[in-house]
């Protein structure tokens, strides 16, 4: 039976919580907000509307009784105010590669790239909407930023949807909200004139984010010897080789290369840059997303 779009985006987005279930939600640091920002996690260590817990204050006139915390006030004669911490959501933009590119998988490997960053990405939303954080998908009709489980549902459904996808990928121009994250899950194998410039511009936006680079092993580790055809995912590019080990020098210094302009671009504007392969664990990955953008300033 053929699998549905609906059943496919059901099914990624259980994989994604059961990768996700085992991590906190996500805390990332409050910074300066847009004027639109929602209520979210974020506690910025003040008194005001939230969930978490902030410290106990002594009644004052002009408060409402339902503000009174009675079993703390029980404990003595002053009536005492439980307060919670002013808290606000942040705004991520998520880029998902769907590139044909990423549809690779070599022998040895049980998900594509493309399976693997879907993951990553709906993992890392489902944390994000459970933290109260207002989320988007790039390039798809999931780029407005909302929370909560409808935002989450259809970003499931953009991801398990089809559509015209180019041979290699770049991130789509996108209306970034200034003081954002973004999180960009790719191989970044594509045109640098494309990919380098689309890196850049939403450093520009005052926005900061991750880049996760996909690869297979086989991309890592050329094991390929003697007489072989190398051929895109989408069929653009084709080239026999007799000699295939000879080009395991070069390919390398390419990819080091690729790999060392990305770091540059990360450097420069901030950002922070991680390698992925796909026989890596998921939660691995997805805990490195955790730390690294609750650690962005």
């Amino acid at each position: 039976m053929t699998e549905t779009v609906a059943s496919r985006a059901t099914r990624l987005r259980g994989d994604a919580e059961k990768v996700g279930g085992s991590l906190p939600p996500l805390l990332a640091e409050a910074e300066r907000l847009a004027m639109t920002v929602a209520f979210g996690v974020h506690g910025r260590r003040r008194a005001g509307i939230g969930e978490n817990f902030w410290q106990y204050r002594r009644a004052v006139p002009g408060d409402v009784l339902t503000q009174v915390d009675w079993r703390r006030s029980a404990r003595s004669d002053i009536q005492y105010i439980r307060q919670r911490e002013w808290e606000a959501a942040q705004t991520v933009s998520i880029w998902c590669d769907d590139a044909q590119a990423m549809d690779y998988k070599g022998p040895r490997s049980e998900f594509t790239k493309a399976e693997r960053a879907r993951l990553l990405s709906l993992a890392l939303a489902v944390l994000l909407v459970k933290a109260g954080e207002r989320v988007s998908l790039l390039g798809t009709d999931a780029v407005q930023p909302r929370s909560g489980e409808l935002q989450l549902n259809r970003i499931a459904m953009a991801l398990a949807g089809d559509r015209v996808r180019p041979d290699y990928g770049a991130p789509p121009p996108a209306q970034y909200r200034t003081g954002g994250r973004a999180v960009f899950l790719s191989d970044f194998m594509g045109d640098k004139e494309q990919v380098f410039p689309a890196l850049v511009e939403a450093a520009q936006h005052n926005v900061s984010g991750v880049f996760v680079q996909i690869v297979d092993d086989t991309e890592e580790d050329f094991p390929f010897d003697g007489r072989t055809i190398f051929r895109s995912v989408g069929g653009s590019v084709e080239f026999e080789t007799q000699r295939a080990r000879a080009l395991r020098d070069a390919y390398r210094k390419r990819l080091a290369e690729r790999r060392a302009q990305l770091r540059d671009v990360a450097r420069n504007t901030g950002w922070q840059f991680s390698v992925h392969r796909t026989s890596q664990s998921p939660r691995a990955a997805l805990l490195w997303l955790y730390m690294a953008i609750g650690g962005l300033r």
